[in-house]
């Protein structure tokens, strides 16, 4: 398996083999970085992150895995460049690929990555859009692995909205790993049908089992791991709130829903969350709803079975082993999943 000059743009376009692949990678790397071993191999390579919209996680994990690997980097925020604005995405590409090994793209429509792949000759990496968040998924995958040492079979439960990037690319990424997914939500809140049926077609191929409950208690039972997002995603306007809030609360991960499901559990969460009134997010939505917790619960998001801060770790360590793998001629090695 080799992903050299190659795209990361969302997981439908890798086999389970090559997803497997990445996260052993990312593990090798990891163990390296703890153990102090450089791993500059990628010295003299120039990359490009354009973020559209802003981020912690990403932002640091792209710009500290460059570094780790020898390259320099260029980040370019919601006002540092014309993208789509003053130039189009196409010439933007055609710029950036001409001076840069590689770009990241955080944003919007899947459709500017993949056009940013198409034009720019360079591999581009997806860092977030509208519909796919896939660097969040193998780092979600590292984290499973590390706690239960293996994928496959893993009952896997999403609770809230899992119509965007989240909910898509976790029942798609459960899918190809032979795991069984289960979206917890109001049947409003489930994702796109023809998206259901690509994963439940490779479900089959792969025996996974992909999985719409719309009451909670029944939906955990039996799960090892419990994952949350933030019920209102970045760019959608404040006023859906309101909305949100009386059709999630049901769907908030609480300890008595931790307990519902298998002893060894985990609660796995993507960040930011709200699970307090030290944001001033949650202090707005407290002033105006009354309401001091929102997806998760502050006893959850701080007890022993929550892996958040494990999982935000391995953002890096994979989004290092995709810069590895696609820019660099290396071999991919598949583990048991």
């Amino acid at each position: 398996m080799n992903l050299y000059k190659k795209s990361f743009l969302k997981l439908l376009d890798l086999t389970p083999d090559e997803i497997s692949g990445l996260v052993s990678l990312a593990a090798e790397l990891k163990a390296k970085k703890k153990a102090g071993v450089p791993h500059d191999t990628l010295r003299g390579k120039n990359i490009a992150l354009i973020f559209e919209k802003t981020s912690t996680r990403t932002r640091c994990s792209f710009e500290v895995a460059g570094y780790d690997l020898g390259m320099n980097v260029t980040y370019l925020d919601p006002s540092g460049s014309q993208i789509g604005k003053k130039e189009s995405i196409a010439d933007t590409a055609r710029v950036l690929g001409r001076m840069y090994d590689g770009i990241e793209y955080r944003g919007y429509g899947q459709t500017i990555v993949e056009d940013l792949a198409k034009y720019s000759g360079v591999p581009v990496w997806n860092g977030l859009t509208n519909e796919f968040h896939p660097t969040q998924i193998l780092a979600d995958f590292l984290t499973v692995k590390e706690h239960f040492g293996h994928l496959k079979g893993i009952k896997f439960v999403y609770m809230g909205d899992a119509r965007y990037n989240m909910g898509n690319s976790l029942m798609i990424g459960c899918a190809k790993m032979g795991m069984h997914f289960v979206a917890c939500a109001p049947e409003k809140y489930f994702p796109d049908p023809a998206l259901i049926e690509q994963a439940q077609a490779i479900a089959k191929e792969t025996g996974a089992t992909v999985e719409f409950i719309t009451d909670p208690k029944t939906a955990v039972k039996d799960a090892q791991v419990i994952y949350t997002d933030v019920w209102v995603s970045m760019g959608e306007p404040a006023e859906v709130w309101a909305e949100r809030i009386a059709d999630l609360t049901p769907y908030r991960v609480t300890m008595d829903l931790m307990n519902a499901a298998a002893p060894e559990c985990v609660f796995m969460h993507c960040l930011p969350a709200f699970h307090d009134l030290n944001t001033t997010v949650g202090r707005e939505i407290h002033a105006q709803f009354n309401i001091t917790e929102m997806e998760v619960t502050d006893e959850v998001f701080e007890s022993e079975k929550s892996i958040v801060f494990d999982e935000a770790e391995n953002r890096m360590h994979t989004i290092k082993a995709i810069m590895l793998a696609t820019l660099s001629n290396i071999e991919l090695t598949a583990a048991v999943r």
